[in-house]
Formats: C-alpha cells, sequence, structure tokens
C-alpha cells in the first residue's frame, strides 16, 4: 500500500486541511513553498497516465477543492500554482495522483525548457 492510501486510511499521521468522502488535502510534509499542500483522491490512482472518463468528475471536484484551499491559506489574491508530476522523468516519486498547491511568496519562472 503506498504512503498517501495510508494517510487517507488513518495509519500514518497527516496534518489536513481538508476531506471529503472523495479527497483528502494536506500539508507536505517537506514544503517547497511557504504553503504547499498536497491535494489526492481518495481512491488509488496511481498517474495522471491511469485516469479514466470515469475520472471526469472527480478531477473537476480536486480543481473546486483546491480553489476554496488557496482562499482559506490566503493564498488565491496574490497567486499560486497547481503541479502535477507524471512519472520518473516527470518527478513524479509517490505513484499516488497528487496535485501541488504552492504559494505564499513569488515562485519564479516555471521551468521549461
Amino acid at each position: 500500500m503506498c504512503v498517501f492510501c495510508k494517510i487517507v486510511n488513518g495509519e500514518i499521521p497527516a496534518k489536513v486541511v481538508y476531506e471529503d468522502d472523495k479527497v483528502m488535502a494536506f500539508h507536505d510534509i517537506n514544503p517547497q513553498a511557504p504553503v504547499h499542500i498536497l491535494v489526492i483522491p481518495k481512491e488509488h490512482i496511481p498517474t495522471v497516465n491511469d485516469l479514466e472518463e470515469k475520472h471526469k468528475e472527480l478531477i473537476g471536484h480536486i480543481f473546486m477543492v483546491i480553489k476554496e484551499i488557496a482562499k482559506e491559506m490566503g493564498i488565491a489574491e496574490s497567486g499560486y500554482r497547481v503541479l502535477v508530476n507524471c512519472n520518473r522523468d516527470g518527478g513524479q516519486e509517490i505513484y499516488h495522483l497528487h496535485f501541488h498547491l504552492l504559494g505564499g511568496a513569488p515562485l519564479g519562472p516555471m521551468v521549461c525548457r
């Protein structure tokens, strides 16, 4: 079982900021910005590549949750970044789909080549 599934199941503690029947959001243990929240589906979906048609509503719900968390964290007006990594070359380390909500300071340019 992956670490995020263990968090969802209550086997590993996390500083949870939001939870409903579909998703959970919690502080990243290695923050890369003053605000760094991970938003995950409770369903184990390994990568973006594993999304199916049935997940469309879930992904929309995740973005609505991100919007509300950004407001609650006080970063909605100043700005924030939502980042998703996919597979090894994309920087994914935990193979459970997750969305990084980053903000609270200027984040600089995107990493693009």
